[in-house]
């Protein structure tokens, strides 16, 4: 079975950006279970970005791949958060070759007038707190689809 194109499903590529807390709650829902190795996260200190490089479950596709009975799927995207004044990590360790994370919330806590931490949380008590002067985060799709390679929706523990 071949992977899945933007096509088949008459969508396209997410584009989305996150300056509200509205905003960031969308894009949280969408990025929840995206798995990434440690390598794949960086900080351009003079652009003042951070960014990762992760693989996305598409869940806004899951719906119909399960009433369709074809395999769910997952996509490379990039998170970029703009306008970062300082990271801090907890159980990460970003050198680690062989360390996959999984991202399971974004959220934003203001601390004065726009500026705050937005927090990734991962599994196994991991998280990255990115200190920023103003919420800006962007999300893009930058792959076709492919077909996850577990052929399983990420299940949580309750």
């Amino acid at each position: 079975m071949a992977d899945a194109r933007f096509e088949d499903g008459d969508e396209g590529p997410l584009r989305l950006i996150a300056q509200s807390a509205d905003d960031l709650s969308v894009l949280s829902a969408l990025v929840q279970d995206a798995v990434f190795p440690a390598t794949e996260m960086r900080l351009d200190r003079k652009a003042r970005r951070f960014a990762i490089l992760l693989n996305r479950f598409r869940w806004e596709d899951e719906a119909a791949s399960k009433a369709a009975g074809r395999p769910y799927e997952r996509v490379r995207s990039l998170l970029v958060i703009d306008d970062v004044l300082k990271v801090r990590t907890q159980g990460v360790y970003p050198r680690d070759k062989d360390l996959v994370l999984s991202l399971l919330s974004i959220s934003f806590t203001e601390t004065t007038e726009g500026a705050g931490t937005v927090m990734l949380v991962l599994a196994g008590d991991g998280a990255v707190a990115v200190d920023v002067e103003v919420l800006d985060l962007r999300l893009d799709d930058v792959t076709k689809p492919y077909i996850a390679p577990s052929r399983q929706m990420p299940q949580h523990k309750d």
